[in-house]
């Protein structure tokens, strides 16, 4: 009884009460803040992450522009149905270079995190053009002026150079580069595809992993707004193997 006695003088006097919420508040606080100040990062590296390229970083700006994130999430939470249906749980690591993170908060359609290399292009253009052709609930608006639109983008060195500053590494070569990488990987026949290989790829156990170059949306007279966002659909979930990963009772 002589703890609740204690206790009732807290609840008695709204003053003393507010101050112990407050030492609460700020003890949890601390434990929170604290390991940031002195952890090199709150975010493990992982193999195969690399930035986007232009052509997908401008995909993701058309991505975010029709709004999609606000019915297809980007997140797979670390439960069993959630595991057997879309895939691996996502790391944080898979969001490092996303400004802003799509992980959104709702589910009209399925999650994306995992969407990369699951339908061919073909596919995906027609997905877009009109959803109902290949998936015959869809509830989804159809985009068929993507397939028409020339992809435009006034200066996509500069999108680089922001995401720069905001810690995401391009390289001044990259950042320079920018917008004829843009074009070369929506052109195989490009000449400036080997150097744009070169400035993308990443490190893969004892390989090299390079960018997909291909014409996203089987038109080569031209990129269109259509090859940019099937070139960002396409490479999500692919840049980390979860094969290489020893504990393999975490992949069911």
């Amino acid at each position: 009884m002589s703890l609740f006695n204690k206790h009732a003088v807290l609840e008695r006097n709204s003053i003393l009460l507010v101050v112990g919420i407050l030492i609460v508040i700020a003890i949890g606080g601390l434990v929170e803040i604290v390991p940031l100040f002195y952890l090199k990062s709150t975010i493990e590296k992982v193999q195969g992450m690399r930035p986007y390229t232009p052509l997908e970083l401008a995909g993701r700006n058309i991505y975010i522009r029709e709004g999609c994130y606000l019915c297809h999430s980007q997140m797979i939470r670390p439960m069993r149905d959630e595991i057997e249906r879309y895939g691996h749980y996502s790391l944080a690591a898979e969001s490092m270079y996303d400004h802003p993170f799509q992980w959104g908060s709702k589910r009209t359609g399925p999650d994306l995190a995992r969407v990369g290399n699951k339908f061919s292009d073909l596919w995906h253009v027609n997905h877009l053009i009109d959803p109902r052709s290949v998936v015959p609930e869809s509830v989804m608006p159809g985009y068929p002026f993507l397939a028409k639109a020339e992809l435009k983008v006034a200066d996509i060195s500069a999108d680089l150079t922001i995401n720069r500053m905001v810690g995401v590494p391009y390289t001044d070569e990259q950042i320079a580069n920018a917008q004829a990488d843009l074009m070369a990987q929506a052109n195989p026949d490009d000449d400036n595809v080997d150097d744009f290989l070169e400035r993308y790829k990443v490190a893969y156990g004892d390989t090299e992993r390079f960018p997909v170059v291909r014409d996203y949306d089987g038109n080569p007279d031209k990129v269109t707004e259509m090859d940019a966002l099937v070139a960002y659909l396409q490479m999500l979930g692919t840049l980390v193997d979860f094969s290489i990963y020893d504990d393999k009772a975490d992949l069911r």
